[in-house]
């Protein structure tokens, strides 16, 4: 088979079988196949789609790409979740300790950002020490004696996925139903996984920005991980801005800190978090009800287990011993912290949230090629929410930049993507949209 004759097939519309599939993936982790032919197959598959087999075979193919792992001596269900992604979004850094307080193992495979959004990834490579690339020995010990950890694609957990993943970053090819589910569900399905939960965002931050291609996404997902054999549930969540008070990755690590010491929880950012570790705990059985769940969850909050549990997995993943307490002798800070304004005084009727995420990678907190180093201390601090009313004593948020010039070009990206009204808005975005069994 040839490569340039598979993307031939699928640019012309035709279905591709499950042999050429496999020898594509195939060739991309034994690096045959060039980054010019994934980024062509890719943009093939953008435009022309896959069917539901095409779908389902390239995701076992880009699993089995690697290592599976296999947690069956554990004495508890393996669970975990995963976000399609949004502005803001650092849900993944306080449930994963949340959860593995209750009973549950969560062995957390987590990507760079991608886009305009973030990256769970990049949030714990602000940490400095933090492995996120271990071996799969010290990956399932602290999986193990710690009840979580939170790491990224190792070479040998499908490792085709992450060639993939990088390029259609750069390449335009990112809002793809069937390429994000595949992408996804490989790294799922390699962590050898009892139980997801999908967080799928909706709004002009997510990467579907329509209720109806969000609802499309996660059933296609959910529909493709039950197949094959991970219970799996979604919720549709709002992404129509920013989630949470900071965007920018020690930026929102010092927020995640924060709200399991309970001392900033920013309500959108809680009501996500607790609503799918409630989802989680409901599908592995370890609750026999939302409220339950709910009950034990904020049981782990208050009383700082779920903090103490984040340390230790950063303890043990190479990081700070002392980090919760002393998260600022360890984070990045950028040399400018200054608020800004809007022009004229009013109430936040909208915000355009993939243009904030277009500016945290102005202040080079995103990437614009795969293997771009990030300033990991830029970002926007206490960002404001729809509904809020700003004037001069009220900035709209603190822009962290490292010079002048970027401060500026930040300030005004800021003020285009939020837009005021002389009226409170009336228009009331929910924040959990639908659940997707």
């Amino acid at each position: 088979m040839l490569p340039q004759e598979i993307i031939r097939k699928k640019r012309n519309h035709q279905t591709l079988s499950d042999e050429e599939i496999k020898f594509f993936i195939q060739g991309v982790s034994q690096e045959s196949i060039s980054d010019c032919q994934i980024g062509a197959l890719t943009m093939a598959i953008f435009l022309n789609g896959l069917n539901h087999r095409e779908t389902v075979t390239l995701t076992k193919a880009m699993r089995d790409s690697g290592d599976v792992l296999d947690w069956s001596d554990l004495d508890g269900p393996v669970v975990d979740k995963h976000s399609t992604g949004g502005v803001g979004d650092k849900v993944s850094l306080m449930l994963a300790p949340i959860l593995a307080c209750c009973g549950v193992y969560v062995p957390m495979i987590s990507g760079r950002g991608l886009g305009h959004t973030g990256g769970t990834l990049d949030k714990f490579d602000s940490i400095k020490g933090y492995n996120t690339a271990p071996s799969n020995e010290l990956f399932k010990k602290t999986v193990k004696e710690v009840g979580c950890a939170i790491i990224g694609q190792t070479g040998n957990l499908a490792p085709a996925d992450k060639r993939i993943y990088a390029i259609r970053d750069v390449c335009g090819t990112v809002e793809s139903i069937p390429l994000i589910t595949a992408s996804i569900l490989s790294k799922k399905l390699a962590a050898g996984l009892d139980c997801l939960v999908m967080d799928v965002k909706c709004g002009n931050g997510a990467f579907m920005e329509t209720k109806k291609d969000s609802e499309a996404l996660a059933e296609l997902i959910v529909q493709t991980a039950n197949a094959a054999g991970t219970k799996t549930t979604a919720l549709l969540t709002d992404m129509n801005q920013v989630l949470g008070h900071n965007v920018g990755n020690a930026l929102e690590m010092q927020e995640a800190v924060d709200y399991l010491k309970g001392i900033k929880q920013e309500k959108r950012l809680h009501e996500v978090t607790m609503s799918l570790c409630a989802e989680l705990l409901v599908t592995a059985k370890r609750a026999k009800t939302l409220k339950e769940a709910e009950e034990k969850l904020t049981k782990v909050l208050s009383s700082g287990q779920a903090l103490e549990k984040f340390q230790e997995m950063v303890s043990a993943l190479g990081g700070p011993k002392d980090f919760v307490s002393k998260t600022e002798k360890y984070l990045p800070q950028a040399k400018i912290i200054r608020p800004i304004y809007a022009k004229e005084a009013g109430y936040v009727n909208k915000i355009n949230t993939r243009a904030v995420g277009l500016a945290l990678i102005g202040l080079k907190g995103g990437r614009t090629t795969p293997t771009q180093k990030l300033d990991y201390a830029t970002g926007f601090k206490d960002f404001c929410q729809i509904g809020d009313y700003l004037d001069t004593k009220t900035p709209l948020a603190f822009v962290c930049a490292q010079d002048e010039a970027s401060f500026a070009q930040a300030q005004a990206e800021l003020r285009a993507a939020v837009k005021l009204s002389a009226t409170e808005p009336t228009v009331k975005h929910k924040t959990i949209l639908k659940r997707i069994k």
